[in-house]
């Protein structure tokens, strides 16, 4: 199914800015439909003026649907839906006319023009199952009185407000607590899931007749600035979200002004009691910083082996066995380097870039210190990027490529103006490494599958075994040898 921007693009002459109010239109017309217990539809009109294309639908959690099929695609021409055609060319809400039958169901049709600065970009179809039909609550007569409100908001470019866009997470519902203001804050309406919530933070008290900035600020568990701030920023003079904490409770708190007319007449706040996510987000805070912190000390207990194992070598006189604790020095670094990423980051996945530069390094370190051939001398870069890979990918691959840089400079590389190139290749779900050298090369009759070198069947077990990918060596052209691994990493 084609996307908003898709159908508007492809229909429409609207620019970036119609599209990005259309976006917020419809980011908050779940609470338009609810309280209005009706569809909406929103409707383009075309470049040329003579259709209109449904770029939108929601369907309200409060009542029956209007509509069980999707319209978002559908293309009426002109003149089908004479409302429509009114309030664009009006600039109005229409609401003449008899209810419409669909499938034996009796359904009220209006219109909201979408006006966005001093035009009007599009049309809402608010289209009302009267099915069930029954003589309204009061919380229904709230529900769509406040409807009305933000429609004619709406319909005069008053709502929605775009720098009031919030980006956190459980944003309330009009079914999780409705609360009316009127424009001196003072409670005239509350649902009872919103008189529920409050029960819940320990407010006993009425809250129609009450000020609805004080109850919060006298719930929340500060005093002096604090509770002036937080009864100014929910008293329904400007847009917000807030959360309230008290008596080991959350709340999240959204507050929108009404202005039907220009003239600040209230407000509508909603409510969401969040006590149970926020108590899990701490936990996974948490448990996120108990990981981070198992792999801070992973990476300095490497360390330590990896210092003790550099204080034996030193004390060997045997050029066989110093060199192989040298190796093992440099395969518990490159874990170590894999472990003090996964540290710093929020999650089991790491940018695996930043760990083969610091692997290049740690290789062509060792390898000067050692005095083999190869050194600062070599010129070592890296091409392309791993991108982020998660850690049971990151560790095993970390040691591979430790395995194939020593390779190449104790066995490839012929010391000074030599070159050493790493190229990474993600495409399609999988990577493709590179560890080119243009040193020696292999010698004759040599078979990377089945040859006896530790640093070897250390790569073929990772690859094969923890990575399931494929390995190979062969010559460069021009000489040197190239080395490739391909693995699957997922997108």
């Amino acid at each position: 199914m084609p996307s908003m921007n898709d159908l508007v693009r492809a229909h429409t002459t609207l620019d970036a800015r119609d599209l990005e109010w259309l976006h917020l239109i419809v980011a908050d017309w779940q609470m338009l439909a609810d309280l209005s217990f009706a569809d909406l539809v929103l409707w383009v009109p075309t470049a040329d003026e003579t259709r209109y294309v449904a770029v939108a639908q929601m369907r309200p959690n409060t009542g029956p649907t209007s509509y069980p099929d999707d319209l978002v695609g559908h293309v009426v021409p002109r003149g089908k839906r004479p409302l429509l055609d009114q309030a664009l060319d009006e600039g109005r809400i229409i609401r003449e006319g008899d209810p419409e039958w669909r499938e034996a169901v009796p359904v009220r049709v209006e219109a909201i023009p979408v006006r966005r600065a001093d035009r009007v970009i599009a049309v809402i179809g608010r289209n009302t199952n009267l099915l069930t039909a029954r003589t309204p609550s009061r919380l229904e007569l709230t529900y769509l009185q406040t409807a009305a409100d933000l429609a004619q908001m709406i319909a005069t470019g008053r709502f929605p407000y775009p720098k009031a866009r919030s980006h956190l997470d459980a944003m309330p519902r009009v079914g999780d607590g409705m609360i009316r203001l009127d424009a001196e804050g003072i409670v005239t309406y509350a649902s009872p899931n919103a008189i529920s919530s409050f029960h819940r933070l320990g407010e006993t008290m009425d809250l129609i007749g009450s000020h609805f900035g004080k109850i919060c600020a006298q719930l929340a568990p500060h005093a002096g600035p604090i509770d002036e701030a937080l009864a100014s920023s929910v008293d329904g003079r400007v847009p917000r979200d807030t959360e309230l904490e008290a008596n080991d409770g959350t709340m999240r708190v959204r507050t929108v002004p009404l202005t039907p007319q220009g003239e600040r007449i209230g407000a509508m706040v909603l409510v969401r009691d969040v006590t149970e996510l926020r108590r899990r987000d701490r936990e996974l805070v948490t448990k996120d910083a108990t990981i981070r912190e198992i792999h801070h000390r992973v990476k300095n207990n490497l360390q330590s082996v990896a210092a003790l194992l550099r204080l034996q070598a030193r004390r060997l006189d045997e050029p066989r066995g110093k060199a192989a604790l040298n190796e093992a020095v440099r395969r518990v670094g490159s874990i170590a380097i894999v472990h003090e990423t996964l540290s710093q980051t929020l999650d089991e996945r790491v940018e695996f870039d930043e760990i083969a530069d610091r692997v290049l390094a740690m290789v062509v370190d060792y390898s000067a210190a050692s005095g083999g051939a190869g050194g600062r001398g070599v010129l070592s870069r890296r091409v392309g990027t791993f991108g982020v890979l998660p850690a049971q990918v990151a560790t095993p691959l970390a040691m591979v490529l430790t395995e194939l840089l020593q390779n190449a400079f104790e066995h490839g590389l012929d010391g000074a103006g030599s070159s050493l190139e790493v190229t990474a290749l993600r495409q399609d779900g999988r990577l493709r490494i590179t560890v080119s050298d243009d040193g020696r090369g292999l010698p004759p009759g040599f078979d990377p599958h089945s040859a006896g070198n530790l640093g070897l069947q250390i790569v073929r077990t990772l690859v094969g075994g923890e990575l399931g990918g494929s390995f190979d060596m062969t010559a460069r052209e021009g000489g040197g040898t190239v080395v490739t691994v391909d693995l699957p990493v997922g997108e």
